[in-house]
């Protein structure tokens, strides 16, 4: 997001006496993202340690993965997206009569898929499928209109998850296996937390060290990050097209390097006593781990699955909800302080991702590892909607920082 504080206009659509909730899209999306986060995960958990039967033909596990890539996840990136693009572009935020329908069919997705033979295997692949397209063409127009064309790169990652939504659902319905399509939406993710991790990751630091009268500040963008996202792309692209090969080996263990010298460069550790800005770097910190993990599960050192939740639940779920939780508070007049509840959300989320490779690390405790896993991040996003529900739909202040 552009981090000058600027007047925001009245938003198109929408009168000043007209639902809160849809005044914004950080509003509707990051409350939906907390609380199908919660839902889709308590499901998950029941029917892991009870049998609970869902996602119909897709079954337990490619619904899980789907649900959580492809729901809750998009939820985040379009309530993200949809406050930060007005902030890059200076034009009007969609609001309104656009942004219920845009909310309406992320809503419809996740409603055929619970259960998609009811309505049948082709209607509920096509609802689904329209939401990140839609999300695509309401972004394209704002940033082209805006002539923000450096910022044409972010449409590059929702395309390809967008490719890799649709190429998930193709694969189910034919009985193939969904894990190309899994990994080329994680890979899309990852980028995207790459290339907006390294704007407000630093950004952040900056404005809170220079308050604090600091001199050792974040090292502003220059050559090493492009460096580092190509290297971090071709790794991704490499993981994607050939898993289990040395060259893809070799490419993410050169990727996580470079993304932790990136970090480091971010002086993340100054940030210790708030951490509304820690949370970042302990985000964006899973993004090197996971290459690094990705490194090792394919030279047989770990198990796969369990390494790819590194980048799922660590890089894509704690930088989700430290941007949805620090957005709810600049954007509502909120102190940019972590609470007690906000701090202890990021402690649950971050526990889930370090319970989660014990799983494999213990198999005869595997259901109960991966249970304890879920419940960490119900927690996690229930003190989130907890707090900062009743803002969303009631707190009007749509500022900026």
């Amino acid at each position: 997001m552009n981090h000058t504080t600027k007047r925001i206009p009245v938003p198109r659509g929408i009168a000043r006496s007209g639902p809160v909730i849809f005044s914004y899209g950080f509003r509707p999306f990051f409350l939906a993202a907390g609380l199908w986060g919660i839902a889709a995960m308590a499901l998950w958990i029941g029917a892991l340690a009870a049998g609970w039967e869902i996602g119909g033909s897709y079954g337990g596990p490619y619904w899980h993965a789907h649900e959580m890539l492809f729901g809750y996840s998009s939820a985040a990136l379009a309530g993200f997206l949809l406050t930060a693009v007005p902030n890059w572009t200076g034009r009007l935020p969609v609001s309104g009569t656009p942004l219920v329908v845009l909310f309406a069919v992320w809503c419809a997705g996740r409603l055929a898929l619970l259960a998609p033979d009811v309505l049948g295997l082709v209607p509920s692949i096509v609802i689904d499928a329209a939401f990140l397209p839609l999300l695509l063409a309401t972004c394209a127009r704002e940033i082209i209109a805006g002539r923000k064309w450096k910022d044409l790169k972010i449409l590059a990652g929702i395309l390809a998850l967008a490719i890799a939504n649709i190429g998930f659902h193709l694969l189910i319905a034919s009985g193939g296996d969904a894990g190309f399509a899994n990994r080329l939406g994680v890979g899309a993710f990852v980028m995207l937390v790459s290339i907006m991790g390294g704007r407000v990751v630093p950004s952040f630091t900056r404005n809170w060290l220079v308050k604090r009268h600091a001199i050792d500040l974040p090292i502003p963008y220059n050559r090493f990050d492009t460096v580092a996202l190509l290297a971090g792309l071709a790794a991704l692209a490499l993981w994607v097209a050939l898993p289990g090969t040395i060259w893809t080996a070799l490419a993410c263990l050169v990727a996580g390097a470079l993304h932790l010298v990136r970090l480091w460069r971010w002086r993340g550790w100054q940030s210790w006593d708030e951490k509304l800005v820690l949370v970042l770097h302990v985000g964006y910190a899973f993004v090197p781990l996971g290459f690094l993990a990705i490194a090792a599960a394919q030279l047989g050192w770990t198990e796969p699955v369990a390494s790819l939740h590194v980048f799922t639940v660590g890089a894509i779920g704690v930088m989700t909800l430290a941007i949805m939780s620090r957005a709810t508070r600049g954007h509502t007049g909120l102190p940019l302080a972590a609470s007690r509840v906000t701090a202890s959300s990021y402690a649950a989320l971050i526990l889930a991702v370090l319970l989660r490779p014990l799983a494999s690390v213990w198999p005869d405790y595997y259901t109960e590892l991966l249970s304890a896993t879920g419940l960490c991040w119900i927690v996690a996003f229930t003190l989130y909607v907890a707090e900062y529900g009743p803002v969303l739909v009631r707190k009007r202040r749509d500022r900026p920082e």
